[in-house]
């Protein structure tokens, strides 16, 4: 579990500005999954999603999707993780392969989520990516809420848990500068059946 609570280059939560955060969510709250929660819901509906709202800058450490209030799916991902680190909760990284236009055919892209280890439970996915028309993630466990469903043979929820970004995410967010050139260049995975 070490892997899913070290601070590391993208989910850096030794920030001041994350562990400031993190301790304020976790006021009050009566339970782990309470914290858990208010991390969650605070990234879903505070930090805005980049391609949604046409922000830039394009971020991708978490101390600056906190900085900017604003992220892909993938730099929210990295912002949720750092505060449920900060918690001392493990959390991981997820991905799914989606198609594009929401169709189910190609296209496709990688969609950023978390995954939480929560006590008495084990591992539960959540999706920070932002609430809109036609998406409605939330955190209630046992059941998962995330903002998209699997269509076609060609998405899938890819199973992995990774305690860092994937390269090829690092190398989206970190290569162009504004949300319409991430958007034109989204980061893909062959499927292995």
């Amino acid at each position: 579990m070490k892997q899913y609570l070290a601070p590391s280059k993208y989910i850096n939560f030794e920030d001041p500005s994350i562990l400031s955060l993190a301790k304020s969510l976790a006021e009050n709250c009566s339970s782990e999954n309470d914290i858990v929660q208010k991390c969650f819901e605070y990234v879903r509906d505070e930090i805005k999603h980049s391609s949604d709202f046409k922000l830039n800058p394009i971020t991708c450490k978490a101390s600056d999707v906190l900085l900017h209030k604003t992220g892909y799916c993938y730099a929210k991902s990295h912002l949720l993780a750092a505060l449920l680190r900060a918690n001392s909760i493990p959390a991981g990284l997820c991905y799914q392969r989606l198609s594009i236009g929401d169709s189910g055919q190609a296209p496709y892209c990688l969609h950023g989520l978390n995954a939480v280890y929560l006590q008495g439970h084990g591992w539960y996915r959540v999706d920070a990516r932002g609430n809109k028309d036609g998406v409605n993630a939330q955190f209630s466990p046992p059941q998962e809420y995330l903002a998209f469903p699997i269509q076609s043979k060609n998405e899938r929820d890819l199973p992995e848990i990774w305690s860092k970004p994937l390269d090829i995410i690092i190398k989206v967010l970190e290569n162009y500068e504004t949300y319409d050139q991430v958007l034109n260049n989204l980061p893909d995975v062959d499927l292995i059946d």
